[in-house]
Parts: C-alpha cells; sequence; structure tokens
C-alpha cells in the first residue's frame, strides 16, 4: 500500500500515486504542514520548514521509494512526535494539547485549522488568529482587514533582492505583521510577496478576459453568468406556477378554460366537415361531369386528336368526322352511328322456334338499341335509353302524334329538351343540382330528368322506387313480379299464350351509376323470371349479334339478367302510362315541387 506523503490518500499501484502527485498537487498549491503558509513553490516551502520549523522537526528517518521521486529534499518529523497544539502559530486553540502531526498525514490532524485540506484544483486557504507567528495567510474574518497598499512595497525590487527578502521572510517569522486580503478570491496573505505571487497565479490562470453570454431559454434575455441566469429562469418558473395555481383554485377560470377549449375544438371540427365536404363536392362534380371540363363535343374532340396523335387517324379523316359531328349538333338528330334497329323483330323471331324452357316471353314494342359513342363515354348512359325510348314513341300509335319531332335528338338535344323542362317549372329541386345546366356538360342524368322531359313532352310519366332489396341474398323478387305485371297488363285472357309481343313502350331502369331498358321479361319451367335488358354499353358489334340467327343464342347471355343479376341496393324504374291533356301537365308541373315516387316495399 502506497500512501501521498502530502494528504495521506492511499494507493495500490505507484502509477496510481504519480498520477495522484501530478493532478492534485502541483507545485504551486504545496503548503505547509505545519502552518497556514501556501502559494510557493517546493524548494521554498522546504527552506521555510527548515528555517521557521527547525526546533519541531525531528531526526530525519528513511521514507518510502514514492516519496523520495517526487520529494528528494523534504524530510518529516519522527511519528511519534508530539505536537503543541496550543502555540500561537497553529491558530487553533479548540485541538488537545498533544497531538501527533506528521508530513505524511498532515492534513489528518484532528482539529487543525492551519492545515484543513484545498480541494484539488483550486486555490488553498488557511486559517489563523491575530496572535498567531509564521503563518502566511488565513480566511477573512477572523481577522481585522488591512488594505493592501499599506503593505505593498513602493518600488519593485529585482529579481535577487526579491528572492533575497522572501528568504529572509521565510526564514523568521513575524511577531507582528498585517493581513493582505487577495482582491480575487477570500485568501488573506501575510505579507505582499506572498499576496503578489498568488494573484499573479490567478491571472495566469484566467488568461484572456473571454466574456460570454447566456441566453434565456424562455425570453432570450442575456445574463453575464449561469447564477444570473439560473435565478432568471427560476423566476419564470415562479410566475407560471403561480399563474396556474391561482388559476386552477378558481372556478371561474376553470369553467372559462373550458368552454375556450370546447369552443376551438368545435371550431376545428367545423372547418374539418367544412374542407371534407368541398372535397367531396369536386369529387361528385367531376364523377358527374358538371366540373366544367366540356361536354359531348370537346370530348369527342380530344378521343379524335388522341386518335391523330397515335397515328390510327390521318388528318383528314379527323376534320371530316369533326365536321359531321358540328353538323349533327346543329341539327340536333342523332347521326345514328350507334343506333341499331330491328332487335325486338329478332327477338321475336328466335323465342318462336328456339328457347323451349320458357314457359311465358314478354316483349316491348319496337325498340331500337343505342349504344354510348366516344363522346359521351361514361356518361351517357341515360340519354341513350331516352333515345332508345323515343325510338319506340314514334312507332306507337298512342304516343306518335304528340311527338311533334319523329327523328331521335343528339345528346346534346337532349339537354337541350330537359332543360326547357326545367325553365317549365317540372323538378326545381333537380334542376338546382344541375345548377339549371346541362348543355357543354358530362352530367349524368337518372330517373327524374327523364321524368321532367317525358312530362314536358305530355307522356304521363310514374316513378317506382325498389329503394330496398326484397329477397335473399339482396335481391329483389317484387322488382320482377312488378315487371311483370306491367307486361301483363295488355293481356285479356287468363292463360296467356306463351310467346306475347305487346305494345308498351320499354321500361327506364337506374341504379347506381348505371341505367338500361327493359324490353322483356321470360318465365321458366321452374317459376322463375328473368329481365330482357338493352344495355347501353353493349358495342354496336355486340348487339347486332342479336340479329343473326347463328349468333343470338350466345348474345342473348348479355341481355338475359335473373335475380340473382341485379344486387344493387336501390333501384329505380320509369314507366310510361298514356298521354297527358294540357290540364294535367300543369297538375305535373305542381306537383314535381315536391317530387315523390311510389316506393316498393
Amino acid at each position: 500500500m502506497l500512501t501521498c506523503e502530502i494528504c495521506g490518500e492511499d494507493f495500490l499501484l505507484e502509477e496510481d500515486l504519480k498520477t495522484h502527485l501530478l493532478l492534485s498537487h502541483e507545485e504551486n498549491t504545496i503548503s505547509c504542514p505545519l502552518c497556514s503558509l501556501s502559494g510557493v513553490s517546493y524548494d521554498e516551502l522546504c527552506f521555510h520548514i527548515s528555517s521557521a520549523h527547525a526546533e519541531e522537526q525531528s531526526p530525519k528517518r528513511s521514507r518510502p521509494s514514492n516519496a523520495e521521486e517526487k520529494f528528494p529534499k523534504l524530510s518529516r518529523p519522527a511519528p511519534d512526535q508530539d505536537v503543541d497544539k496550543s502555540r500561537s502559530a497553529s491558530g487553533c486553540s479548540e485541538a488537545a494539547a498533544d497531538t501527533k502531526l506528521s508530513l505524511t498525514d498532515p492534513y489528518r490532524a484532528p482539529g487543525s485549522c492551519g492545515t484543513a485540506a484545498t480541494a484539488p484544483g483550486a486555490l488553498p486557504s488557511v486559517e489563523t488568529d491575530t496572535g498567531g507567528t509564521g503563518d502566511g495567510c488565513s480566511l477573512p474574518g477572523e481577522t481585522a482587514s488591512i488594505s493592501l497598499s499599506s503593505q505593498r512595497p513602493k518600488t519593485r525590487a529585482g529579481p535577487s533582492s526579491y528572492s533575497e527578502a522572501k528568504r529572509k521572510h521565510l526564514s523568521s517569522p513575524r511577531k507582528d505583521h498585517q493581513l493582505l486580503s487577495c482582491p480575487v478570491c477570500a485568501l488573506v496573505c501575510c505579507n505582499s510577496f506572498i499576496l503578489q505571487e498568488h494573484v499573479e497565479l490567478h491571472l495566469m490562470e484566467q488568461g484572456p478576459p473571454k466574456e460570454r453570454r447566456f441566453e434565456c431559454p424562455l425570453c432570450s434575455v442575456l445574463c453575464t453568468d449561469s447564477f444570473s441566469l439560473q435565478e432568471h429562469v427560476e423566476l419564470h418558473l415562479d410566475h407560471g406556477a403561480a399563474g396556474h395555481s391561482a388559476a386552477a383554485g378558481s372556478p371561474d377560470s376553470d369553467l372559462e378554460l373550458a368552454q375556450q377549449l370546447q369552443k376551438e375544438e368545435e371550431q376545428r371540427r367545423r372547418q374539418e366537415e367544412a374542407r371534407q365536404e368541398r372535397e367531396e363536392f369536386k369529387k361528385l362534380q367531376r364523377q358527374f361531369g358538371v366540373d366544367g371540363s366540356g361536354g359531348y363535343s370537346k370530348q369527342m374532340e380530344r378521343v379524335m386528336e388522341r386518335e391523330v396523335a397515335r397515328g390510327l387517324m390521318n388528318p383528314a379523316e379527323f376534320h371530316r368526322k369533326k365536321a359531321e359531328m358540328m353538323e349533327s349538333m346543329a341539327s340536333g338528330v342523332d347521326d345514328g352511328k350507334t343506333r341499331t334497329q330491328g332487335v325486338i323483330r329478332a327477338l321475336y323471331e328466335y323465342y318462336q322456334t328456339d328457347c323451349r324452357d320458357c314457359v311465358h316471353v314478354w316483349l316491348s314494342a319496337e325498340t331500337d338499341h343505342f349504344c354510348s359513342s366516344q363522346g359521351d363515354k361514361g356518361w351517357g348512359c341515360g340519354y341513350r335509353n331516352f333515345q332508345m325510348m323515343l325510338s319506340c314513341l314514334h312507332r306507337t300509335d298512342a304516343y306518335a302524334p304528340i311527338l311533334q319531332e319523329t327523328t331521335v335528338p343528339s345528346i346534346p338535344k337532349v339537354q337541350r329538351m330537359i332543360e326547357e323542362a326545367w325553365r317549365e317549372g317540372l323538378d326545381a329541386q333537380g334542376a338546382s343540382h344541375f345548377n339549371n345546366r346541362l348543355q357543354g356538360t358530362r352530367a349524368w342524368i337518372g330517373a327524374t330528368e327523364i321524368y321532367s322531359v317525358l312530362t314536358s313532352l305530355r307522356i304521363r310519366a310514374h316513378i317506382v322506387d325498389f329503394h330496398r332489396p326484397t329477397g335473399p341474398g339482396d335481391t329483389h323478387p317484387r322488382l320482377f313480379e312488378w315487371v311483370k305485371n306491367y307486361f301483363c297488363q295488355s293481356s285479356s285472357n287468363r292463360l296467356p299464350p306463351r310467346l306475347i309481343k305487346t305494345s308498351l313502350p320499354p321500361l327506364y331502369l337506374q341504379h347506381q351509376g348505371h341505367s338500361r331498358s327493359i324490353v322483356g321479361l321470360e318465365q321458366r319451367r321452374n317459376g322463375s323470371l328473368c329481365l330482357l335488358l338493352l344495355d347501353p354499353a353493349s358495342s354496336v358489334s355486340e348487339t347486332r349479334k342479336l340479329l343473326n340467327r347463328d349468333s343470338i343464342g350466345s348474345a342473348l347471355r348479355h341481355v338475359r339478367k335473373f335475380s340473382s343479376g341485379l344486387k344493387h341496393q336501390q333501384y329505380q324504374v320509369v314507366a310510361l302510362q298514356g298521354v297527358l291533356s294540357a290540364e294535367e301537365k300543369q297538375i305535373s308541373i305542381m306537383k314535381s315541387r315536391t317530387l315523390c315516387a311510389e316506393r316498393i316495399p
């Protein structure tokens, strides 16, 4: 076990002791173990001990090897030597009379005020009383303060004279001396030489002054040191805590805070709802073609331009088709390029000879098929179904006389016809949904718009709403029964024939996102019913397969729809029920202000 000669700390390894001596006991921090002298070099300390404390030293004894390396000239008193703690040089009267003091453990002497330990790296400070002799420094407060100027020499002596004077001072401790306090720290020195060297140590340690500012994290105020910053921040915290406690203690404040939070939450919720509503409205506008992106003509023109860019159409053909489109729009008559005639006649001929599995088959009056074109693809199904209905009315004696025109109108013309019906007062609520404008848009139309335009033409129309499924698996058996009753009204016989071609116009069938036309009904041997539908989404080539005896059997798969194939949540049917008189038309216009449909079930 190795022991530090200065502070008495024990170490296991010699390397640890050397490191401790280097870091904790530098040359400038050595102090006298017998009095309170400090702030001198090692040689000066040895000279001081040999001169001022010669009578207190005992014969030298051998020291450990590690102490010889660090302190080769320093001798210490024998461990059994008694030191009188009551003499004036010690500065402490409370200690016992006989206390063993050695250089091996100078800081462990009980009651020794003059040899108090100093923290590593800090300036040593010692205590002395006013009557002590040989003490170099003392703490303030135990003696009267003497000004520094009264003990400072008036002229700076040379190096040799200064050293000689210092040696004389160290060798002969004075009886009467004045104490000088350090202007930097709380250390008190007994003469100007020690004070000057002590102050020079301060200046060497401090180096050039560096200004550092500490910024408050709450209000950005700059403080000169960390202590001022800490006090400043604590003021912030104290003020906030006081305000919080005062608010917490007030019921009115709690109520106001809760009301304010509720109001802010309600405002944020309304803003979020308004934003979502705007987004949904824009989405619906794009979906239903009322976002201002153009109507039939613009869509047709864009499609043809893309075909020209891909090399599928030459510029001459582009200009020819564009001219034909503009001519059709100007005349208001459909160009007939998507029209297929003779479909009902072909179905009638097929059922006469084939499909023996059907017990009864009902067909509507002759109806042409109209499919969507490049100008209305994705949104024109309602207009195309109306064209199918008009193609049938032109051939029906009950409706043909009231129709002023015998041609099928184009889609832009149908849009104008619906706008005219709105201006007459029909379905004002539906008109406001479209801002009273359809021309130049790709707006979808449904059952209410078909009702309005038919009423405007003095045709009695009736809307039936199958608003929910009425069978297992989300099916609508009530819808199939209603269609059967519609086609059976023209038969007076109790036992109708197997195949019946009626004079009834087709039914308009609407569901979410699409519409089709019901042109017939099959009743199978097992009692199941099957609708015959003409779909505007079917192309001209697919529809014309119905006209061929060899392909009609396979083409009917796209026409037949059983109950399991119609599983939308809601269906609406528009049925025609005769002609309106002028008075009846006005009554229908008045009733359309609150348009109501027959609901089944």
